[in-house]
């Protein structure tokens, strides 16, 4: 079984990578490890960790060129997102607003009771229309959920609820802001800003942008998280993921612009004339004198920029080192290896810890491997490159496949497979 060691816990003056890196250096030395072993490191998203001139993860590969940084593999992946997106300025903004209508909405029981009063009143309504349909299941009266900064989900679960409950949290604030008597003017002055939110056309505009970018996402976090890895599913929703992106990058704009502009006029939102001139304090055009419209600000400045920003740090967490080394765990833990593939990702990736003899030789025991793979009940019943490791010591085979038992701890040490949730990790064999 794989086994992480905790070594100490150290104070540092700050948070600059070379002074992580020093410090780091002076602990491993004083516990006489070798550094030029250490085969893999990873650790959050911060810039001072995952930076590809100066971050944490290059000083380190300065000294030790085959540490391979491997971006924890699932750590709040939509939390990392979400704070992605946030970099486009308007998307900020739109968070913080969606957490000041939430607070106005549920500030105490009185107010949650009539947001569940409002909505079951609109179902009844809805359904004596014929605009919904009645069944088990359906129709539940749910809740505003509030985003938080920990919680995987919950940001797009936060969205999902607004936009259910749209209208009638519309209706509770406008009860908010003419209830003269049981409110305090800062309370009916909030609940009208919240109530000036949720008619701003840009609001709306993001919250169901992030609906869909979010959305998008969810699958493959969800999939992350969970405790026991799939790796060849998880390559492939990776790169489902980066091409649904992409594609709803190039060629979502239309479809999404209808589904808001529906939305606006079914709750009665001014819209912007999207080709007029688009004017704005806060907006400076990328050159000067260029005529900027509404549709340009709505799709460059914010539609594409997000989605960008997701791509980007898809593309920073899974990058195509993190993918071959990925492509490797899956093809010594599937049915039938590929054998060359396999040799040539290990003459790249791990020259110092197999010398040309060894290569070689390498080759010859995955090709008996591979039979064995097959025929071995014990062996064909894998599904990780952790239950491989497992079974090759069980049945003492390590010894017979010495090699790629060694190749096999190299990648998990290298990858961090076995534990999904760490951060601030070097791998040292």
């Amino acid at each position: 079984m794989i086994r992480e060691r905790f070594l100490d816990l150290v104070h540092v003056h700050d948070t600059l990578a070379a002074t992580l890196k020093t410090s780091l250096w002076r602990q491993l030395l004083r516990y006489e490890f070798d550094v030029k072993k250490i085969r893999g490191q990873g650790y959050d998203g911060a810039r001072n960790m995952r930076g590809e001139w100066n971050g944490l993860q290059a000083l380190v590969r300065n000294d030790c060129p085959y540490a391979y940084y491997v971006h924890c593999f699932a750590h709040r992946l939509q939390l990392s997102l979400v704070c992605a997106s946030r970099e486009v300025i308007p998307i900020h903004q739109f968070f913080n607003k969606m957490v000041s209508i939430i607070n106005v909405v549920c500030a105490s029981s009185e107010r949650h009771d009539e947001l569940q009063i409002a909505k079951a009143d609109e179902v009844k309504r809805l359904l004596e229309l014929g605009e919904i349909k009645s069944g088990s299941g359906l129709n539940q009266v749910g809740t505003l959920k509030r985003a938080g900064d920990t919680r995987w989900g919950s940001h797009y679960n936060s969205v999902c609820s607004l936009l259910n409950m749209f209208s009638v949290t519309r209706v509770v604030l406008e009860g908010i802001i003419e209830d003269l008597s049981h409110t305090t003017f800062a309370q009916r002055g909030d609940a009208d800003t919240a109530y000036g939110y949720m008619k701003s056309f840009e609001f709306v505009f993001i919250l169901h942008l992030m609906k869909e970018v979010l959305g998008r996402t969810d699958t493959l976090s969800q999939a992350l998280q969970k405790k026991t890895q799939d790796i060849h599913n998880a390559m492939e929703l990776v790169s489902s993921t980066k091409v649904s992106l992409n594609d709803y990058r190039n060629t979502g704009w239309v479809s999404f612009l209808e589904k808001v502009t529906c939305f606006c006029n079914k709750h009665i939102i001014e819209m912007p004339d999207m080709s007029a001139p688009y004017i704005s304090t806060r907006y400076r055009p990328r050159k000067k004198d260029l005529h900027v419209t509404f549709e340009h600000y709505y799709r460059v400045d914010v539609f594409t920029s997000t989605l960008d920003k997701q791509l980007h740090e898809l593309d920073s967490r899974f990058n195509d080192h993190t993918m071959e080394l990925l492509s490797l765990s899956c093809s010594l833990a599937s049915k039938k290896i590929n054998v060359d593939e396999i040799c040539l990702l290990v003459e790249k990736n791990y020259p110092e810890d197999f010398t040309e003899p060894e290569r070689n030789h390498l080759r010859d025991q995955l090709v008996v491997f591979n039979v064995e793979m097959t025929n071995n009940t014990k062996l064909s019943g894998i599904s990780s490159i952790s239950d491989l490791c497992n079974i090759l010591a069980e049945t003492q085979k390590c010894e017979t496949y010495y090699l790629v038992d060694r190749l096999v701890r190299l990648i998990l040490d290298t990858s961090g497979f076995n534990d999904n949730n760490r951060e601030g990790i070097l791998y040292i064999v």
